[in-house]
């Protein structure tokens, strides 16, 4: 799966996501897009089928975005405090695991 982490998201977690491609939108010179372009630029980007998923902290996006049509999954972590995200990490795994196209899924990090 190749995954884009948006701004907001610890680098240190695509550590823990081995399997997976993992880029970075400020690598890519996206770190000024809004949530609407961001999610445009990440379905077109590269090869012959963009990003898979997009990992944020932004809560809003669900609220903002229409999915509907759309190929990339948005996974959103409810803590991105990295030390919890740390010990955590295999709640985004698994989250992953069974995400599908065109969904937002919050992925419940414990406090």
């Amino acid at each position: 799966m190749r995954i884009l982490f948006d701004q907001g998201t610890p680098r240190g977690l695509a550590h823990y996501l081995g399997e997976h491609k993992v880029e970075f939108c400020r690598d890519l010179g996206w770190s000024e897009l809004a949530n609407g372009q961001l999610l445009q630029a990440a379905e077109d980007a590269g090869f012959d089928a963009g990003f898979d998923a997009l990992i944020t902290t932004d809560k809003n996006l669900p609220h903002q975005q229409n999915m509907s049509g759309k190929r990339l999954a948005v996974l959103i972590l409810s803590n991105a405090q990295w030390p919890v995200l740390e010990r955590n990490a295999h709640l985004v795994q698994s989250a992953l695991t069974r995400i599908t196209s065109g969904a937002i899924v919050v992925a419940q990090i414990p406090v």
